[in-house]
């Protein structure tokens, strides 16, 4: 039985799933075997995994059913203890699985485990994922207070986390039921951080590729299905940060429903936003018309393409 078990949800990656397979396959840590799970491709990306040949490698077929259903079945078929995801456009350093699995040894009895990761918004624009954690000395080790360290970027990502299977399997795995397109994971990162906390390394170890083609936050807004983050309100009086956490995720929904014109949705998501949990900028942004957020994002995605990162978060 390998240590760890590293699930790809496959479709229609043809142009990137090569490079991210390398970046498995080339691991310091060699005790693993690799689950990719094919969600109905329609292009040539069966055909570019088939082209390695390592005995760690098995391949489940199916039809299309979205991503949580995919990763899901892919932790079913998983036999090693630890479950590690990874995107086929995202891809790792050499030393990612060498990281995590000194996380696990430093600090037993824990369930999931994270590294730091680079957004790579175009092919010259790498930019490090920002929590306010680094502005502090913590190096690697629990988070008790995960929302709080996340309201920037999430200190747990997909491609650069790590579960044990049995944790992953009682908290009830993807929600493939009430979520499509956006915010699976996001949804458990919030299940899995009111049940324990996340062991988390500094080291920047893995590569979220924000350019791909194909992408999953692509998905046109209007066949989305986003969390009720609803449901999670009254645990905020106990864990700290979560109240802002759960505003800055409706907020950011808020802005793709004001960008598509739904209102109606738009006013659903900010009705519940406690405005002390924005800053000025998300304020100002909520209030802008539908054609100047356009405009903006415009502006924003080509200064992007020229190494200049803008964001709302900070």
């Amino acid at each position: 039985m390998p240590k760890f078990s590293i699930v790809i949800p496959l479709y229609n990656k043809e142009k990137e799933i090569s490079k991210t397979l390398n970046s498995v396959l080339n691991q310091l840590f060699t005790d693993f075997e690799v689950v990719i799970v094919d969600d109905g491709s329609t292009d040539n990306s069966l055909a570019r995994v088939k082209e390695l040949k390592d005995e760690r490698l098995r391949i489940h077929e199916k039809h299309n059913e979205g991503v949580a259903k995919t990763r899901n079945i892919g932790i079913d078929l998983a036999s090693g203890k630890y479950v590690a995801f990874l995107d086929a456009d995202d891809y790792w350093e050499p030393n990612h699985l060498s990281v995590i699995n000194d996380l696990i040894n430093e600090f037993p009895g824990f369930h999931w485990f994270a590294t730091s990761y680079f957004k790579q918004y175009s092919k010259r624009v790498n930019v490090k994922m920002f929590s306010p954690i680094f502005n502090t000395e913590f190096e690697r080790g629990p988070i008790d207070e995960f929302f709080k360290y996340s309201v920037v970027d999430s200190l747990a990502w997909t491609s650069a986390v790590v579960f044990e299977k049995h944790f992953l399997t009682e908290l009830g795995m993807f929600n493939s039921q009430g979520i499509h397109g956006t915010g699976e994971d996001t949804d458990l990162w919030i299940r899995a951080a009111l049940k324990s906390p996340l062991i988390f390394s500094k080291t920047f170890t893995a590569y979220h590729v924000m350019h791909a083609d194909n992408r999953l936050s692509n998905t046109k807004t209007h066949l989305r299905k986003f969390i009720n983050f609803d449901n999670y309100e009254a645990y905020c009086r106990d864990y700290p940060g979560l109240k802002k956490y759960l505003d800055l995720n409706r907020f950011a929904i808020a802005i793709h429903y004001k960008l598509l014109g739904d209102l109606d949705n738009y006013e659903n998501q900010i009705k519940n936003i406690n405005p002390n949990s924005l800053n000025k900028k998300q304020k100002l942004l909520l209030k802008l018309s539908q054609n100047m957020l356009r405009k903006l994002l415009i502006i924003k995605q080509k200064l992007q393409n020229n190494g200049i990162y803008l964001t709302a978060f900070k």
